[in-house]
């Protein structure tokens, strides 16, 4: 991997926990050449780099203001970037972050949540606007996966901020994507919590790739590469 400096932001990277890699059987792969992003005059993120294979987790890490969120909504489409090249290599062709959204799995605190709706209704909202079609045994199966196994029937309003957070995961793997995009992925969770979201990790390397934007310095165990960025 490669990752360029800029006078802007200063970025390093290096390989952590490179041991517990495996080979999926899903051949995505995530390529950024070159790319910034700008608010107006002030220059974000300048000239990065970097290619993620199958298998990888890469962690976003720096202080806020940094850039952290920025990367993702990048990574998901939800910002162009001001300059460089992105996109994602699958099954033979390369996709744009806004034409891979069936293939991205996206976890963030912003991520709004019907608090008038029950889990389960959240969810088959969720999977609708997908063009997925969920069975109630297939939606109970995937909120066991992340601890809300039995509470599908409540209403959002009345979850604690952790259990909206385990939503938000549920949400993201209806799909079962080849890409996890996660911005501070144990924010408001307890360690039993926060222990769901280690082993959802450790799955997803079977599946694709993991990206996650933190500032948490227990995160950083995640992943096999560590991108900071420190405000220029």
């Amino acid at each position: 991997m490669h990752v360029a400096l800029s006078p802007f932001s200063q970025y390093t990277m290096r390989d952590m926990n490179t041991a517990h890699t495996t080979t999926p059987p899903a051949a995505i792969s995530l390529h950024l050449e070159g790319i910034a992003a700008s608010y107006g005059a002030r220059t974000v993120l300048s000239d990065i780099s970097l290619t993620l294979q199958s298998g990888e987790v890469l962690i976003i890490n720096g202080p806020n203001g940094s850039g952290k969120s920025t990367l993702l909504r990048l990574l998901c489409g939800l910002q162009q970037p001001t300059s460089g090249t992105l996109f994602y290599a699958w099954q033979g062709r390369r996709y744009a972050p806004l034409a891979a959204r069936h293939l991205i799995g996206w976890v963030a605190p912003d991520l709004a949540l019907y608090r008038e709706l029950s889990g389960h209704e959240n969810l088959r909202f969720f999977a609708s606007v997908r063009g997925l079609r969920c069975t109630a045994a297939e939606l109970d199966a995937v909120l066991a996966r992340v601890g809300l196994g039995g509470r599908g029937g409540d209403w959002v309003g009345a979850y604690s901020s952790g259990m909206v957070q385990r939503l938000r995961y549920a949400y993201a793997l209806l799909h079962a994507p080849p890409v996890l995009l996660l911005d501070e992925p144990t924010i408001t969770l307890d360690e039993r919590g926060a222990a769901v979201v280690a082993s959802l990790i450790h799955a997803q390397r079977a599946l694709g790739i993991t990206v996650i934007a933190t500032n948490d310095p227990r995160e950083l165990r995640f992943g096999d590469y560590v991108l900071t960025l420190v405000p220029g």
